[in-house]
């Protein structure tokens, strides 16, 4: 026997991100009266800046290859994937009127790079499907009964449904609404929350030589962390110098890695290939040519055939070794140790800016508690997640995008069924 009670909407969803306008859309194309609910004076404010503002919708990566960047608990995402992946997403969207590319063969735009054009045609479309959109409207509490949800407290209103879904973020840039508001929520009801963590983020470094490098991005970065523990972890892409430690893409996507081991070890020492992967032998046998061909170089000149010259004499520093030297008349100790430092370069970041520059979370709420072929809460009937506010997290290049439609996109579909 059902809960009875004078209904406002059949759905009613928390959040105005890409997971909750999806989720809207969905249950609204099968026949659901949708009621919308954002804290924020306007709708689609972190999709507004997600990837600069131009938003990487998605990738092209087939559904097996794409989970196994989310690690272990990738499988998750399988029905969600099957229902709605990136071939649905661009068809999805080119329905709406928005024309997609795919301009690297890998990360999916819209073809405008803007945003809003994405966010204006979701809102064309639950607007001509009758979708109610309340803004202003903070959600304060779960109501339910007798194990079943039955609506919602604000801080002004109180709204009725049968069926709920949250879909209200992490709490990486709490200036655009991610406070973490679903996990509260959902802690109330009964759910775990798993340790949060900021990711997708600039890091701080011990080190204070890396101020004098930032002109310039160095491409095809190797970060690892020189932890024993911790070997296997590793991630390669471009890197930029920073004031206070690194950014870049490589840094962005490694940083979802190191924020835990931060957490619980204060320090995480790491070790940077600069040479594109050369080893030892490689950058011996590359300098031997260079002296043959120019015989004067100084050690400066040599290094800068492979890295721009701020990190070069910054490589010199930390060998003690004389730029204007030429390499033959570095003692064989000096050129060991500067051969070994273009090899492995090391790092020991020691802090961040926090959720402020975060621009998803790692953690979450806890997937053994969520339907994966439904994403409805195994605690509470009439309950469902979608979107960043669970417990995954992917890479930079479209992943968490992807995963915020496509689970929008199963819980709305499974609210109607």
């Amino acid at each position: 026997m059902g809960i009875f009670v004078n209904y406002d909407a059949d759905l009613i969803v928390i959040g105005s991100g890409a997971a909750g306008m999806m989720a809207a859309i969905s249950a609204a194309r099968n026949k659901k009266e949708v009621l919308l609910l954002e804290k924020l004076p306007k709708i689609g404010a972190k999709l507004k800046a997600t990837g600069g503002g131009r938003c990487n919708l998605t990738n092209t990566l087939d559904n097996e290859t794409f989970m196994s960047h989310f690690g272990r608990d990738g499988k998750f995402m399988m029905p969600a994937l099957d229902a709605f992946d990136h071939t649905a997403l661009t068809s999805f969207f080119k329905e709406l009127g928005v024309e997609s590319h795919a301009p690297d063969g890998f990360r999916v735009f819209p073809l405008t790079h803007n945003a809003s054009t994405i966010i204006e045609a979701m809102q064309k479309e639950m607007h001509q499907l009758g979708i109610k959109v309340r803004c202003k409207q903070r959600v304060t509490s779960l109501l339910e009964e007798k194990g079943e949800i039955t609506g919602v407290e604000t801080e002004t209103e109180t709204f009725y449904a049968p069926k709920i879904i949250i879909a209200t973020g992490g709490k990486g840039y709490p200036v655009l609404g991610a406070e973490g508001d679903g996990y509260i929520l959902a802690e109330s009801v009964g759910h775990t929350i798993t340790p949060l963590h900021p990711a997708m983020m600039p890091l701080k470094t011990k080190e204070k030589w890396v101020e004098n490098c930032r002109a310039d991005t160095i491409a095809k970065v190797e970060l690892r962390v020189d932890m024993k523990k911790y070997k296997k972890l590793h991630a390669k892409g471009d890197l930029i110098f920073t004031k206070e430690g690194i950014r870049g893409p490589v840094v962005l996507d490694f940083s979802r890695e190191i924020t835990p081991l931060l957490a619980k070890y204060h320090e995480v020492p790491l070790i940077a290939n600069f040479t594109k992967g050369m080893n030892e032998e490689q950058i011996r046998a590359h300098f031997k040519k260079e002296v043959a061909a120019a015989p004067a170089s100084t050690t400066l000149e040599l290094l800068r055939t492979l890295l721009p010259e701020s990190l070069s004499l910054e490589l010199c520093k930390l060998a003690d070794a004389d730029p204007n030297l030429t390499l033959a008349k570095q003692n064989g100790m000096t050129r060991d140790k500067l051969i070994k430092l273009l090899v492995w370069t090391p790092l020991t970041v020691n802090g961040h800016d926090g959720f402020k520059m975060a621009m998803i979370t790692r953690g979450g709420i806890s997937l053994k508690e969520i339907d994966p072929y439904t994403m409805e809460s195994r605690k509470v009937k009439g309950l469902y997640f979608c979107g960043e506010v669970v417990n995954l997290d992917g890479p930079c290049g479209g992943y968490n995008l992807q995963w915020s439609f496509a689970s929008g996109y199963l819980a709305g579909v499974s609210v109607s069924s």
